[in-house]
C-alpha cells in the first residue's frame, strides 16, 4: 500500500500526477541543494520572483508560528501565499495561493510541468512538491509568502531562497526528531545532538536577513548564533532582543511592549509561537505590518490536527457524551506539551509509525492515562500494540476505539501521528479549508 503521504485525489488529472509522484522518495545517501537548483533554474527560477518570504523552521510550533504569521498578514489585509507539510487530507493543502487552497486544475497543470523539468534528475517528493508550490506562486499575485521547512533546514528544499526573496527567517522549538537524517554523521557539524539539531535548523539564515529565534537552550542558542555569525545574518534571539510572557500576554522588543491576547490556538506554548511570529513580523522590514493586524492575527489563527477539539461529526457522535481532542504530535517534545494542557484523567487512543517512539507521548502523559487503544495509521507501517505496554489493547480501526471506551466524564485524546490526525479529520468531515 502507497503511504498516504503522497495524497489520494477525486480528481483524475490530480491524481495521473499523484501516482508520478507516488514513485519518488527521499534520496538515500544524497544531500545538498544541487538537485532542486537544477530542477529550479530549468523552471526560470521562479523562487526569484516572489514577494517577501517568511522562512520558518523549527522541530516543534513551526506549523504554528506560520499559521500566525498567515493570520497576522491577512489582518492587514494582504493576499498571502503559504507552503506547509505534510498535508492531513488532501495534497492541496500544501500550497495556498493568495489565501486559497490551489485548485486542482493548476495543481494538477502545475506537477505535471515539474515532474517533466525534473525527470532525468532524479528529484524528491519534496523537492518536486516545493518547485510546484514556488513556481505556482510567481505565477499568481500576492503580498507576501509564508514558507515552512520540511526537515531540519541546511539541506532541505525550501532552502533555495536566496536572501534578496527573504523578509525574516525564524527558528520555533528544537527537540530530537528525524534523528536518522539531522544526525548523521558528518565532518565540521557539532557532536553534541541539540547543538546539531540547531546546527541544522539554523542553515536557512542568510546575510542581511533578520533571524529571529525562539530561547532553546544554552548549547543550541550558541550554535544559532554561531551560524548566524557566519553567514551575517541579523540574529534577534529570544529573551535577550524580545521576551514573550507565557500567561501575561506580552511581546516586548526593540519596538517596545505590545499587549498579546490569548491565542485561538489551545496550549501555553502557542502564546511564545504568537511572540515568534510577531518578533519575525516587526524585525523586518520589507512589509507594514500594524500592530493591530498582529493583534487581530494571534486571535484568527487556525491550524488543524495541533491540539484541536473535534466538532460534531461522524466520529465524535460515537463518543456524543465526552470531548475529543486531536494532536499529530509523536516525538517527546510534542509529549511534553500534550501532558502540560491535560491535568486530568484523559482515554488515549494512539498510533505510530515505525520510526517513532512509542514512549514519546504516554510516557509524559503518566499515570493520567485512564485507558490506552493502539489503533494502525492506514497506510502506513506501524507499532504494534506490543509497544505500549501491558495495559495497552487494540483496535482494529479509529471507530472501534472509539466504541470501546468507556462512557464517563473523562475526555479522549487522539494522537501519535499527523498521518492518524488526516485520517480522524476525514472521518469527521472536517477538512482542512
Amino acid at each position: 500500500m502507497k503511504p498516504l503521504d503522497f495524497g489520494r485525489s477525486d480528481d483524475p488529472a490530480v491524481q495521473a500526477q499523484l501516482d508520478r509522484l507516488s514513485a519518488l522518495s527521499v534520496p538515500q545517501g544524497r544531500l545538498g541543494l544541487d538537485t532542486i537548483r537544477a530542477l529550479m533554474e530549468r523552471l526560470g527560477n521562479p523562487h526569484r520572483a516572489l514577494p517577501p518570504v517568511f522562512h520558518v523552521a523549527g522541530t516543534n510550533g513551526k506549523g504554528s508560528t506560520c499559521a500566525f504569521l498567515r493570520a497576522m498578514l491577512e489582518a492587514q489585509r494582504y493576499r498571502v501565499h503559504v507552503t506547509t507539510s505534510p498535508h492531513l487530507v488532501r495534497y492541496n493543502e500544501r500550497i495556498r495561493l493568495a489565501g486559497e487552497l490551489i485548485s486542482d486544475a493548476e495543481l494538477a497543470a502545475t506537477l505535471n510541468e515539474v515532474l517533466d523539468a525534473g525527470e532525468d534528475l532524479g528529484p524528491s517528493f519534496f523537492e518536486v512538491t516545493i518547485a510546484a508550490a514556488f513556481l505556482a506562486f510567481a505565477r499568481t499575485p500576492a503580498d507576501a509568502c509564508v514558507v515552512e521547512v520540511g526537515m531540519g533546514g541546511r539541506f532541505d528544499a525550501t532552502n533555495v531562497l536566496e536572501p534578496e526573496a527573504l523578509a525574516a527567517c525564524g527558528i520555533a522549538a528544537l527537540g530530537l526528531d528525524h534523528e536518522r537524517f539531522l544526525l548523521a554523521p558528518d565532518d565540521g557539524v557539532p557532536k553534541e545532538p541539540m547543538a546539531r539539531i540547531a546546527f541544522e535548523k539554523a542553515g536557512i539564515a542568510k546575510l542581511g536577513v533578520p533571524l529571529v529565534a525562539m530561547n532553546n537552550g544554552e548549547k543550541p542558542n550558541r550554535e544559532i548564533a554561531l551560524v548566524a555569525e557566519r553567514v551575517g545574518a541579523i540574529l534577534v534571539a529570544h529573551n535577550k532582543d524580545w521576551y514573550i510572557g507565557s500567561h501575561s500576554g506580552f511581546l516586548e522588543d526593540r519596538l517596545g511592549e505590545l499587549d498579546l491576547p490569548s491565542p485561538s490556538l489551545v496550549g501555553e506554548h502557542q502564546m511564545t509561537n504568537a511572540g515568534l511570529a510577531a518578533a519575525m513580523l516587526r524585525a523586518q522590514t520589507r512589509i507594514a505590518v500594524s500592530d493591530d493586524a498582529i493583534l487581530k492575527g494571534v486571535r484568527a489563527a487556525r491550524w488543524p490536527a495541533r491540539m484541536q477539539r473535534l466538532g460534531e461529526g461522524p466520529l465524535t457522535a460515537l463518543v456524543s457524551a465526552q470531548q475529543v481532542w486531536l494532536d499529530g504530535g509523536h516525538n517527546p517534545s510534542a509529549g511534553a506539551v500534550i501532558a502540560a494542557h491535560f491535568d486530568g484523567p484523559l482515554h488515549l487512543v494512539i498510533g505510530m509509525i515505525e520510526g517513532k517512539d512509542p514512549r514519546a507521548i504516554i510516557e509524559p502523559l503518566g499515570k493520567r492515562i485512564r485507558t490506552l487503544t493502539v489503533v494502525p495509521v492506514p497506510g502506513h507501517e506501524c507499532h504494534p500494540v506490543e509497544a505500549f505496554g501491558a495495559k495497552a489493547r487494540a483496535a482494529s480501526n479509529l471507530e472501534d476505539a472509539l466504541l470501546g471506551v468507556s462512557s464517563d466524564d473523562f475526555p479522549i485524546l487522539i494522537a501519535g501521528s499527523l498521518y492518524l490526525a488526516g485520517e480522524v479529520l476525514r472521518l469527521n468531515d472536517e477538512l482542512p479549508d
